[in-house]
């Protein structure tokens, strides 16, 4: 898990500490362990910096070496996990660390070193502590001699990796904390609704306990005859069975299939029709003749008739994962296959894949050849990778060659390849040829779970985004029963199912010729054959299933390698509760949807950190790429070792495969920075535009009030050179003071020159005779008003001129009919009488 790798530490041989330093390596001759002095540490100091949430510290043991890397620390049992502390780094060392749930097995050791011949052997005995991991890792511990620290570790180990109950497993423990886990029955019901193209539908915890869901299509309908887990105790309490089948002929089916495991569709074509059902195998019996009308007539009808027009009815291959003497041996216990006479229109295929045991065997066979082989071997001798050496298996070709045939004869990538085939043959008949495909093979519930679920991601593009994985990991996996917690190795409802073996397996460490040279190893504890469980990598190979069409296709999936990594770490280590129990039924009676976290909210939490550079996700993911079903050439179809899960432990320099993908993320990190600094100057540059256009904008606005203000000063200059020539054509003068008032004199001046003067006619009189009255004067005030009066003299020459205002400044008569020049007004006040006594004469004539 992400949470639980931190970063690798150097090994004490870099320390400048001399008390912490191992004489050479690569040997058991160079652990002198009576040189380490242990470090003092407090369990509390531990607590508050390295442990997780609701983790405690049981046992510990100082001056540990971890002989995988000769590095010294201190060795910690808390309830979860087997956690090293590098005494140079202060470190986690992730080699290790380990949790307790991962471990496989783990026994007692001791060495001894063989003397020469007749030479007394003084040389104490070197006790060690073997770790074997389902993760593909062998740790070997070293322990100071004569202390009681490895009896104290192994005794914790006892306790804790062997819980009694499931109860006292550290995910109970931690309970729910943030990542609460949502009901899985409304999961999966939604999930029914998609495949039956109810999409619009929306599942809910009251449709659950009140059974309302039994929605159906044309062909298919959800069935709630088993909500009770009455009619088979591991199937999930809805299932998809065809619609022309009523609950009672379903009820009669389950009694002829092994386990009552009925066959139900676990995935159906939206365009054709065509499904993918599942089922155990039917109870045939020793002599091949045992029938069941109810079963023929449920088989018979996932042969829906073919979408053409025609009323034809489509092929029905009946693939059986066992190979065909298996098959043929479980008659003896009342099992067998089908016989295709007795189903319509029907063939049998046999996949050949072997059993839960020949897997168990097969990964104990890889696990060893790696660790034999690594640059980490938990020897410390027989690995040349280890000593900087350039060549595998002695540094001869034919060495090498033994080494590498050594692989292929542990036979893991030879049934990954199997279950691989196979489901790109169920893939192709449902897609290409429109068939419909049961597939079962003993119980039911592993390698049909494998094949099913493979084929299922094949088939649906959904089912290879992070959504679609959970959809598909909860319906095929955990709803249709796979029993992890013996699988795993873990305690049941109703006790622990398995018996963890403490003793040296095929995995051992005797099993090289050059650790039988270097020492004697003389396990504790007493062998018990490893068949004796349940225990088996069905899942893990799975996993690493999907692993191989993701190297195959980078394209078509929305997650990473890295992904399923982390995915399997936390199904392994049970931290979460998603994967605890055998079936639905059991994790429903243990509540671990109330008392445990769930790992699909943990995983969402960890992403939704980082977005889209999240380590999980596939930087090549491209949904338009690859939107419909995947068909792997059989070329394709050679699978190989997945770096970044087999080799991690074993080889770390080579498990880096993903240094492509490593290096593709960092620049698309630095890709994802420069477009947002992109975005953000693009803003910029937006606003600064649009300041620039509001600018212009307001430059223009300016421009054209300036205009307008300079023609309007045009209009008033030359409305003010109108009033001065009228006022001049009087004979008016025109006098400005400082303060700009500004007062007009008219005389009456015969003589004087029309720009000083205005002449006046003489008014007549009423009996017609000339009046002159030489010393009356005509004064007249002129006064210019504009529209600040203030500050405008010709305001105030019209406004003294003006004979219709009034003191307070209004006009008398304001429809008159006043000279209006713009926003100017001109008016006159004059001496009216004095304009009596001129005459035309006086105006324009001159006297003699």
């Amino acid at each position: 898990m992400a949470a639980l790798r931190p970063p690798r530490s150097v090994s004490s041989r870099d320390s400048s500490d001399g008390s912490e330093r191992l004489d050479g390596a690569g040997s058991w001759d160079a652990l002198e362990w009576t040189k380490i002095e242990p470090v003092t540490r407090s369990v509390s100091h531990v607590n508050s910096e390295f442990l997780l949430e609701a983790e405690r510290v049981i046992e510990e043991g100082h001056g540990v070496v971890l002989v995988n890397r000769d590095e010294a620390g201190t060795l910690f049992v808390t309830n979860f996990r087997l956690l090293f502390l590098s005494d140079g780094t202060r470190n986690i060392v992730p080699l290790g660390t380990i949790p307790l749930a991962t471990i496989e097995k783990f026994n007692k050791m001791v060495v001894k070193n063989q003397s020469a011949p007749r030479q007394i052997d003084r040389s104490p005995t070197r006790r060690l502590l073997q770790i074997i991991g389902k993760d593909m890792r062998i740790i070997v511990f070293g322990f100071r001699p004569r202390t009681k620290q490895r009896r104290v570790i192994f005794d914790a180990l006892l306790r804790c990796a062997k819980p009694a109950r499931i109860w006292d497993l550290y995910a109970f423990t931690c309970g729910p904390s943030k990542f609460s886990k949502p009901n899985s029955k409304v999961r999966l019901l939604n999930e029914y609704f998609r495949l039956l193209g109810k999409d619009s539908h929306c599942a809910s915890v009251s449709m659950v306990e009140e059974g309302s869901f039994t929605l159906s299509n044309d062909l298919w309908r959800i069935s709630n005859t088993n909500s009770n887990y009455t009619v088979c105790s591991s199937y999930p309490f809805a299932l998809i069975v065809p619609k022309s089948i009523s609950d009672e002929e379903v009820i009669q089916a389950s009694t002829f299939r092994a386990r009552c495991r009925i066959p139900v569709v676990s995935w159906c074509h939206p365009g054709t029709g065509a499904v993918l059902a599942r089922s155990a195998q039917p109870l045939v019996g020793l002599m091949m003749n045992m029938r069941s009308n109810a079963d023929e007539k449920l088989v018979a009808s996932l042969c829906t008739q073919l979408v053409d027009g025609k009323g034809s009815r489509r092929k029905l291959y009946i693939a059986d994962a066992r190979p065909r003497k298996n098959a043929l041996a479980n008659g003896a216990m009342g099992g067998g296959s089908e016989s295709s006479s007795n189903y319509f229109h029907s063939e049998i295929v046999f996949f050949g894949i072997d059993n839960i045991h020949a897997m168990r065997e097969s990964f104990a066979r890889l696990r060893d050849y790696l660790d034999t082989h690594g640059a980490t071997s938990s020897d410390g001798m027989s690995s040349f990778l280890r000593h900087g050496g350039s060549t595998w298996g002695g540094g001869n070709l034919s060495s090498m060659s033994a080494s590498v045939s050594t692989l292929g004869d542990s036979g893991w990538l030879i049934h990954v390849q199997s279950v691989l085939a196979g489901s790109a043959w169920i893939t192709a008949r449902i897609a290409l040829e429109s068939a419909s495909v049961l597939v079962h093979c003993s119980d039911g519930w592993d390698r049909t779970s494998q094949l099913v679920s493979l084929a299922n991601l094949m088939l649906d593009p959904y089912y290879r985004t992070f959504a679609g994985f959970q959809a598909l990991v909860e319906k095929d996996w955990l709803a249709f029963g796979h029993p992890f917690s013996d699988r795993i190795g873990m305690p049941s409802v109703s006790g622990t199912s398995f018996d963890l073996n403490r003793q040296s397996s095929t995995g051992n460490l005797s099993s090289s010729p050059v650790r039988q040279s270097s020492g004697s190893f003389t396990p504790q504890t007493s062998n018990t054959s490893h068949a004796q469980n349940n225990y088996s990598p069905i899942f893990l190979q799975w996993v690493d299933c999907v692993s191989q069409l993701l190297r195959m296709y980078p394209f078509a999936f929305e997650f990473s390698s890295t992904f399923l990594v982390d995915f399997l770490d936390c199904v392994l280590s049970c931290r979460f509760g998603n994967f605890l129990c055998n079936s639905e039924k059991e994790r429903e009676k243990c509540g671990i949807h109330e008392a445990c976290g769930c790992l699909w909210a943990y995983f969402a939490d960890l992403r939704s950190l980082e977005g889209s550079s999240h380590a999980h996700y596939n930087l090549f993911y491209d949904p338009l790429k690859h939107n419909g079903p995947i068909f792997p050439p059989a070329a394709a179809l050679a699978p190989t070792l997945w770096p970044q899960f087999h080799l991690r432990w074993a080889c770390p320099s080579e498990s880096q495969a993903g240094e492509l993908e490593a290096e593709s993320r960092s620049m698309a990190i630095k890709f994802s920075e420069l477009l947002k600094a992109k975005e953000a100057a693009e803003m910029k540059a937006k606003e600064y535009s649009v300041a620039m256009e509001t600018l212009e904008a307001e430059l223009r606005n300016e421009k054209r009030l300036s205009s307008s203000a300079m023609n309007l000063a045009q209009r008033a200059s030359k409305e003010s050179a109108a009033i001065k020539r009228a006022i001049l054509s009087l004979g008016c003068r025109v006098n400005y003071t400082s303060n700009g008032d500004c007062t007009v004199d008219v005389e009456s001046n015969p003589t004087g020159s029309q720009e000083k003067s205005i002449q006046s006619p003489p008014r007549k009189e009423s009996d017609g005779t000339k009046e002159r009255d030489d010393n009356s004067d005509l004064s007249v005030s002129v006064t210019v008003v504009s529209d600040d009066v203030s500050s405008s003299p010709l305001g105030q020459v019209c406004e003294t001129l003006c004979p219709l205002r009034t003191r307070d400044g209004n006009c008398q008569w304001p429809s008159a009919g006043c000279a209006q020049l713009g926003s100017q007004f001109v008016g006159l006040k004059a001496n009216f009488d004095a304009f009596d006594h001129l005459s035309i004469y006086d105006s324009y004539f001159e006297s003699n």
